[in-house]
């Protein structure tokens, strides 16, 4: 390997850990279960337009002046509705337990069947501390801030119900909001088996005496409950967005107790929330609305922990008609890139698949077609990968063997061009120059063992994003140790975390992985001076790669064991036999143009 070669491998090698370093969480750490990790996160209910508004309960002073509180927060038209007693009712379905509060008429409880947590609790993912979400916040004409979640709706049914639904049956439910005997603001809820989406109707009916402005909110306010381990690695993937002007808009809180928030302007299609796996989207289905307001804050949890609170809104028009009914879809379940495109509505776009110009087309319709097919006949995940593996090798196998050949060319190489350095070592534009047609007499590409590399880097990134947040690899089972491909598989707990690389564990296969990487890099180096090549980028990629999931390191020591074996065949042809000179092009002779008679000739051949 020559000292170009070298240059451009370090290179290739230092551009795959920058981005992978501040793609990668740095320190995993573990978070207490759902309920426990909601507790931590910070009340942040936020009034439209970005104002901080009150807690939406009724706070009662030791006197027990509960009206006059009310009063104070929620005006004359609406503090009576502060007050009463809560009913639930319990939708249960194959694929989700679902709680229906009278106290707002909200979203209670949302517990979902199929997956658990990381410590085998069950994901829980409604914050269950503010009572629930997915309330309507508006401005009432005397100036207050109304958010229906702090309001008691009425409904048909016994506190406690359960309603029972197989796949395909439906069940409809409604709120009431009673203002006046003419005035309310009802809540339509239609659940229907085997789906994660139901369908929520408003209905405003003689309400333009109470709303303000001609505006009001559909809300999310609290984020979602975490399910994994890794807090930190999880806050990474939890963001907010905004579906507007044909691409998603997205907010990151990244910093904490530094809120962010952004206004979306013009007809928006959906709001949603994420979290790594799961996520909460809000549609509006009768027309779009008028725009979006998003905000969010990151907070600290024990233990080094992270969390990330999110408040999405869509503003809708109110019209101020007697009786005014909007229609929404309201999803709330996991990203799964199938389901959420079904909708044909680019839902799918909150799955995190990498950069949208370069890597996700190829993780989205490359990679994640081909690994969905394979699992269709090979149900274990892990084989999955070591054929999907195999395969990416065959596919790749032009670029991996001119890139072996060229690399090989430089070695046999070498002994010439350290004769040419050493007779031109007091010229160096001679020297370059006899290089350069040492290069052009045997056809070699100095840049040839690095093109083919750089070339794949779109697709290691395509891959890496898929094994990162694909949830069909969320706590699958392999063999042995491997218990989830989705988290590092570690075999050995260290009393201390290493700075930079934020490393606390050892995983097994990220260190097969890297010993794979040294057998293959000692296999291609032969320079003496270039030997701490073969230390570097082993340990390099060992300690990076002990904070990746499984599955991608899986991969990878798959793909280096099938790359020795190449390297392996190829290094048993003689030395001698990679070098081919160029041979001269012959020019070819121009035909010769026949001689035009003089027009002597001409008149003798008429004569004639």
């Amino acid at each position: 390997m020559g000292k170009k070669e070298t240059i451009g491998i370090v290179l290739i090698t230092l551009v795959l850990f920058v981005w992978m370093y501040f793609n990668t969480p740095k320190a995993p750490v573990q978070t207490p279960r759902s309920k426990a990790t909601s507790e931590q996160s910070v009340d942040t209910t936020h009034a439209p337009g970005g104002q901080k508004s009150p807690q939406m309960t009724p706070r009662i002073s030791e006197e027990g002046n509960a009206d006059t509180a009310a009063v104070n927060r929620y005006g004359m038209s609406f503090a009576r509705l502060a007050t009463g007693t809560e009913k639930t009712i319990t939708i249960e379905t194959s694929l989700y337990t679902a709680v229906l509060t009278t106290q707002g008429g909200m979203i209670k409880d949302w517990t979902l069947t199929k997956y658990k947590t990381w410590n085998g609790g069950p994901v829980e993912l409604v914050n269950y501390k503010h009572n629930g979400d997915y309330s309507l916040v508006f401005q009432s004409m005397s100036g207050k801030l109304i958010d229906t979640k702090g309001l008691f709706f009425t409904a048909p049914f016994t506190n406690g119900e359960v309603v029972k639904l197989k796949n395909g049956q439906t069940f409809n439910i409604a709120f009431a909001l009673n203002v006046n005997d003419s005035s309310k603001i009802v809540r339509e809820y239609t659940f229907k088996g085997g789906f994660y989406n139901f369908g929520s109707n408003v209905v405003f009916e003689h309400m333009s005496r109470y709303i303000a402005n001609y505006q009001y909110q559909v809300t999310w306010q609290h984020g979602l409950n975490y399910t994994e381990e890794n807090s930190v690695d999880e806050s990474s993937f939890s963001t907010a967005y905004a579906y507007s002007g044909g691409e998603a808009v997205t907010l990151d809180a990244t910093k904490p107790g530094e809120p962010v928030k952004q206004q979306v302007s013009g007809n928006t299609k959906w709001v949603a929330q994420t979290t790594k796996y799961f996520a909460a989207a809000i549609v509006p289905e009768t027309r779009p609305a008028d725009g979006a307001y998003l905000h969010g804050n990151e907070f600290h949890l024990p233990n080094n922990g992270l969390y990330r609170d999110y408040y999405t809104a869509l503003e809708m028009r109110f019209e101020g008609r007697p009786i005014q009914s909007d229609s929404f879809m309201v999803y709330i379940g996991p990203l799964e890139y199938n389901l959420l495109k079904s909708y044909h509505i680019g839902l799918e776009q909150i799955v995190g698949l990498g950069w949208k110009w370069v890597i996700r087309p190829i993780a989205e319709y490359v990679m994640l077609p081909a690994f969905q097919f394979l699992h269709k006949y090979i149900p274990n995940y892990g084989l999955v990968i070591i054929i999907f593996a195999i395969l990416l090798k065959l596919l790749l196998n032009p670029l991996t063997i001119s890139s072996m050949k060229s690399m090989r060319k430089m070695q046999a190489l070498q002994p010439m061009m350290e004769e040419i350095k050493e007779k031109y070592k007091e010229d160096q534009q001679k020297m370059n120059q006899a290089i350069m047609n040492l290069y052009k007499e045997y056809k070699i590409n100095p840049l040839g063992g690095c093109l083919p590399m750089f070339l794949q880097l779109p697709i290691l990134y395509a891959l890496w994003a898929i094994f990162r947040s694909d949830i069909v690899l969320r706590q699958s089972n392999f063999i042995w140790w491997i218990k989830d491909l989705s988290i590092p598989d570690t075999i050995l707990r260290l009393p201390f975390t290493l700075p930079f690389f934020g490393m606390n564990q050892i995983s097994g296969l990220a260190t097969l992985m890297a010993v794979t990487q040294f057998i293959q890099t000692k296999m291609t180096t032969t320079d003496p001076r270039q030997k701490f090549i073969v230390y570097f980028m082993p340990i390099m990629m060992w300690l990076i790669f002990n904070n990746f999931p499984a599955g991608l390191n899986l991969y990878y020591f798959v793909y280096n064991l099938l790359a020795i074996g190449q390297q392996y065949m190829l290094n048993r042809k003689p030395m001698e036999e990679m070098l081919v000179k160029a041979t001269p092009k012959k020019k070819k002779d121009k035909p010769s143009r026949p001689t035009r008679p003089q027009m002597g000739n001409r008149a003798m051949r008429r004569s004639s």
